[in-house]
């Protein structure tokens, strides 16, 4: 792995002659347009060095970036506070401290998110799901301190959660229907002469699912960055003190909502990503109760 060192303040999406956010930044550094200039100061990533990988000998450049440090800082927290609880909660019969502040949000996301949507069957998926909210809750939380990324606010971090969601759903259907069952269900029971317009309509059906779940998580927090630095920007915009009470109000406001929306998303997420699962694994059951 060769690091490479890069200025602290090159974007994860390489600004190029086509690139919208490196034209705003050109139009706003040439106009003076304040507003702008706080907006993307807030926004981008930040790339702060390069790891060249070879993985099954085919090169790989990994951007070590803002968003991708507390992303990683995220799991390694949730990691570490899950042991902690989980030592606590073997070595009391009772739950206490941090075991029982765990132990709320599992038996929460079991019973109002699990069970009900994907049945008994899903409590063997419990770790994923509470893994993935944990991650998404953290990270989100990470958001809100002043000068940390917020990993949420970034398409790639957000696709990729949605791509492992996108796995697990195809493997619990798989796992609940067979394999034989989950491909035909791609024909969506109709006429063999009418497969070759089903079959790709059922296939745009699986991928909009995960598509659905990236731009939601993404598009809440990213807004929520907007808003806050569009608050504060006002205060340079017109230049004076005065005012400045009232966007530092709204600011904190919004900061307040946000924390609301930090965990709305996380349990947001969680619950979409159960419910996917729970289709692919009450589907087989489904068409046998409609064949009765």
């Amino acid at each position: 792995m060769i690091f490479k060192e890069i200025q602290a303040d090159t974007l994860l999406v390489h600004s190029t002659p086509a690139d919208p956010l490196g034209q705003a930044a050109e139009a706003s550094s040439g106009s003076g347009n304040i507003i702008m200039d706080v907006l993307l100061s807030k926004v981008p990533d930040h790339i702060y060095a390069y790891v060249d990988l070879e993985p099954f000998g085919i090169p790989f450049r990994l951007p070590l970036s803002k968003h991708l440090l507390f992303f990683t800082l995220a799991g390694i927290l949730v990691t570490i506070l899950a042991v902690i609880a989980a030592q606590q909660n073997t070595k009391n019969r009772v739950p206490k401290g941090l075991g029982n502040l765990f132990e709320v949000f599992i038996v929460f996301i079991r019973d109002e998110i699990v069970v009900p949507n994907m049945g008994k069957a899903g409590v063997a998926y419990m770790p994923f799901l509470l893994t993935v909210f944990f991650l998404i809750l953290f990270s989100n939380l990470f958001g809100l301190l002043p000068l940390a990324g917020l990993s949420t606010s970034n398409l790639m971090i957000t696709a990729g959660l949605a791509s492992i969601s996108f796995v697990m759903i195809q493997v619990a259907a798989i796992r609940s229907q067979g394999i034989v069952h989950y491909l035909a269900h791609l024909t969506g029971g109709v006429p063999w002469f009418l497969w070759p317009i089903m079959i790709p309509v059922e296939l745009l059906g699986l991928f909009t699912k995960p598509f659905a779940l990236a731009m939601r998580l993404f598009a809440n927090m990213f807004g929520g960055k907007i808003v806050v630095s569009s608050f504060l920007g006002l205060i340079l915009f017109f230049g004076s003190w005065i005012i400045m009470p009232g966007p530092m109000l709204f600011s904190v406001g919004v900061n307040m909502l946000e924390l609301f929306v930090s965990f709305l998303q996380a349990y947001v997420f969680t619950l979409l990503t159960a419910l996917f699962m729970g289709f692919g694994m009450q589907s087989d059951h489904s068409s046998e109760e409609h064949a009765h």
